[in-house]
């Protein structure tokens, strides 16, 4: 994984690769963007990162999943906090923009840290209930890896 800025148009607007981490760490939701047989296609989704893999989980069968045979590479793009200014006709923002490899993941073992790892993520006060959860849907849930290839970042702070 490598954190490359060198195709940002706006050098002067980098958000530096501490914040790009901090924002994949803990943002939400990202917007996964593919090529397929049917055209484009892009569908945002809950995510955890993990060191170079971001892993998302989906049903077993379906356009996603089509896309990514089709064509492995992938961008996976994250928006931090949005203020807009309006007597600027601006907005202040940050964003993430991850390009990849997407797989689908075969190992069960790897589905389950996947899927540890979004509970971890999104409810931690449940843990027990969601190893219970995990037990009962791991072989209806397919799991996606995007291995990353790099990462960029970018922000409008405009001035107070």
């Amino acid at each position: 994984m490598m954190y490359d800025t060198t195709s940002v148009r706006r050098q002067d607007r980098l958000l530096s690769e501490q914040r790009a981490l901090q924002l994949l760490e803990n943002s939400e939701y990202g917007f996964l963007a593919m090529a397929s047989a049917e055209g484009g296609y892009g569908v945002p989704m809950n995510f955890v990162f993990n060191e170079q893999t971001i892993y998302l989980h989906c049903a077993p069968e379906g356009r996603k999943l089509r896309a990514i045979e089709h064509d492995a590479r992938v961008s996976f793009c994250v928006v931090g906090p949005t203020r807009l200014i309006a007597q600027e006709f601006t907005t202040a923002y940050e964003s993430v923009v991850v390009q990849g490899r997407a797989r689908r993941v075969t190992s069960e073992e790897e589905c389950h840290r996947a899927l540890s790892l979004l509970v971890a993520k999104f409810s931690p006060q449940y843990k027990a209930e969601g190893e219970q959860a995990i037990a009962r849907s791991l072989h209806r849930t397919a799991i996606v890896a995007i291995d990353i290839e790099t990462i960029s970042g970018k922000s409008k702070q405009p001035k107070a």
